[in-house]
C-alpha cells in the first residue's frame, strides 16, 4: 500500500457533514406530552430538519424491519392497549459512491387502535438518527425562556363514589382521629386528591378544611387558636403539590388510620 492513498467510503464523509450541521443548534424539544408533561422532539421535528441535510450531503436512509413482536396490555382504566416492539435496520447510503453503513435500533409503542406499529417505527427512526448524527437537544433560547408555558391539564378520574360521598368519608375519617398527627397523616395520604378537589369542588375542599380545624380544636390540649389556624393553612399548602391521583376512602383505610393513631 506504499505510495497509494487509502480510499474512504463517502458515506462516512456524509454522516460527518450532517453531524456538523447539527452540532451547534441540534433539534430542540418543543413538543409536550399531554399525559405526563415531559418535553420531546417529534418525528415531524426530526424530519423537517434532517431531510434537507440528507439531500444536501447526498445521503439516503432506507429502513428494513428485522423483527416485530406484539402484545396486549391494560391501561390504568382497564382499557385495552395494543403493544408493538420492532427491531429496524437503517441503511445509510451515499449517492456519491454507493457506500453504505447499517444502523439498528428498537422501537416500542402502545396504541388503542391500529397505530402502534407506526409509532414504534417513528421511535426507532428517531433514536437511530439521534445516535448516528449525534443530534443534541439545546436549551430553549433566552427569548423563549421568559415566555410562560401553558400548564398541561392532566385529567384525573373522580372518586369512584363521587365527590360528595368522598367528602363525607374524609370528614368522618378526620373526626375519628385522636391526635393532630393522625390528622396530618390523613392530609398526606389524600394530598393528591385534596389538591384535585380544591380545583374541581372548592366547596367540598373548604368544608374538609373546616372539619380539620374543628377536630383539632376539640382535641385535648388544643387551646391555642393560632396553632389551629396554622394547621388549617398547612392542609391548603400541602394540597398544592404533587400529581393528582384518585383515592377512595373505605373502611379498611379508616381502620388502618385509627390503628396508627392509637399506636
Amino acid at each position: 500500500m506504499s505510495g497509494s492513498r487509502m480510499r474512504v467510503a463517502r458515506v462516512y464523509a456524509g454522516i460527518s457533514a450532517v453531524s456538523a450541521e447539527f452540532a451547534e443548534n441540534g433539534i430542540a424539544k418543543l413538543q409536550v406530552n399531554q399525559t405526563d408533561g415531559y418535553a420531546y422532539r417529534s418525528i415531524d421535528d426530526v424530519m423537517a430538519r434532517l431531510a434537507p441535510l440528507l439531500v444536501k450531503h447526498r445521503l439516503c436512509i432506507l429502513p428494513r424491519v428485522l423483527e416485530r413482536t406484539t402484545g396486549d396490555r391494560r391501561a390504568g382504566d382497564r382499557s385495552l392497549l395494543f403493544g408493538v416492539c420492532i427491531k429496524v435496520a437503517f441503511d445509510i447510503v451515499s449517492v456519491r459512491d454507493g457506500s453504505a453503513h447499517v444502523i439498528e435500533a428498537y422501537g416500542e409503542a402502545l396504541d388503542e387502535g391500529d397505530k402502534a406499529t407506526a409509532k414504534a417505527m417513528s421511535a426507532a427512526f428517531k433514536q437511530a438518527m439521534f445516535q448516528t448524527f449525534c443530534i443534541p437537544a439545546p436549551e430553549i433560547a433566552d427569548a423563549d425562556a421568559s415566555s410562560p408555558r401553558p400548564e398541561v391539564d392532566i385529567q384525573q378520574p373522580d372518586p369512584v363514589q363521587g365527590w360528595d360521598q368522598w367528602s363525607r368519608d374524609i370528614q368522618d375519617l378526620i373526626m375519628g382521629c385522636e391526635s393532630e398527627d393522625a390528622i396530618v397523616r390523613v392530609q398526606e395520604t389524600y394530598q393528591p386528591l385534596l389538591r384535585t378537589a380544591s380545583r374541581r369542588r372548592p366547596d367540598l375542599f373548604t368544608a374538609i378544611g373546616q372539619t380539620m380545624t374543628t377536630r383539632k380544636q376539640s382535641l385535648p390540649g388544643a387551646t391555642v387558636p393560632g396553632r389551629q389556624a396554622r394547621g388549617n393553612s398547612s392542609m391548603q399548602a400541602k394540597s398544592g403539590n404533587g400529581t393528582a391521583q384518585s383515592h377512595s376512602v373505605n373502611p379498611a383505610i379508616e381502620e388502618q388510620a385509627r390503628d396508627q393513631t392509637s399506636a
